[in-house]
């Protein structure tokens, strides 16, 4: 019996000795992470996507890695760094394209389109941001490196039911020999069996004709043909008309790149005259 009594004296010094122990301190709380860091990039303001044909170099085709590329892609970039959009890039059919853009696919079309009163009812275009005009081409050393008139009674090779053909026939009608040709190809090669003495049609496409074997015979000659009667205003970017505020910006940005110098500097990477 004298057990009990010692034991209970140990439990109560022991709970004691317990109880004076200081309490553990609680744990320290996390520290709150960094805050994140602010881009110095201006976040893009809104997503566009933008449509070409990609098959006309060098103004639209597709380069190595398959993607758009060429002077028209070169200029949608600048302007969409203009505009503040990020924009993705896709190559349509040209059959497809206007469709596609009516049916919201994508948001805009830069893929040489001409405009024309068909496309001015059907679609909001842009302001034009390139002008590729008419002109001639013929032999080297020959002497029509003037003013057309210099071409009067001699044979001018043109395809046919063309805006080119309407300016021969409104200029030339009386006063040369007309011959017309399925397609441009026809009249070029017409050019070099002696069958014309010159040919009229796109300065781009000629241009471009002459930088091959088949035309190094052959170089631009005179001075460039603009009307806009018969040859047209030149290009646009086609949007939807309910897009107007997409369209002002894209105005806007094409506007500030030929003022500033940015356009005359994609031009001549590309060409070696001015395309407006």
């Amino acid at each position: 019996m004298r057990l009990i009594p010692f034991l209970l004296t140990l439990l109560l010094a022991a709970s004691s000795a317990l109880a004076q122990q200081p309490a553990k301190p609680a744990p320290k709380p996390a520290p709150p992470p960094p805050p994140a860091k602010k881009s110095p990039f201006t976040p893009p303001a809104f997503k566009i996507t933008i449509a070409t044909e990609a098959a006309y170099p060098p103004f639209n085709y597709l380069d190595k890695k398959g993607l758009p590329a060429g002077f028209e892609m070169e200029l949608a970039q600048e302007a969409c760094q203009r505009m503040k959009a990020e924009c993705e890039y896709t190559a349509v059919k040209w059959d497809d394209l206007i469709p596609g853009l009516l049916d919201k696919k994508f948001d805009i079309i830069m893929s040489s389109l001409e405009v024309n009163n068909e496309r001015r009812r059907r679609l909001g275009l842009s302001r034009r941001y390139y002008l590729s005009p008419g002109a001639f081409i013929a032999e080297k050393g020959q002497p029509f490196d003037g003013p057309p008139t210099l071409l009067r009674n001699k044979r001018i090779g043109v395809q046919k039911d063309s805006t080119h053909a309407d300016w021969i026939d409104k200029s030339f009608r009386r006063s040369a020999q007309i011959k017309r040709y399925p397609t441009v190809a026809d009249a070029l090669k017409a050019l070099t069996s002696d069958e014309v003495d010159a040919v009229f049609g796109d300065k781009v496409q000629l241009w471009l004709w002459s930088q091959k074997p088949e035309g190094k015979c052959c170089e631009i000659m005179g001075q460039d043909i603009k009307d806009n009667q018969t040859l047209g205003v030149g290009v646009s970017a086609g949007l939807r008309r309910e897009d107007a505020k997409l369209r002002d910006a894209l105005n806007k940005a094409f506007a500030e790149m030929q003022s500033d110098g940015t356009f005359k500097k994609l031009n001549e990477k590309y060409f070696p005259f001015a395309l407006n």
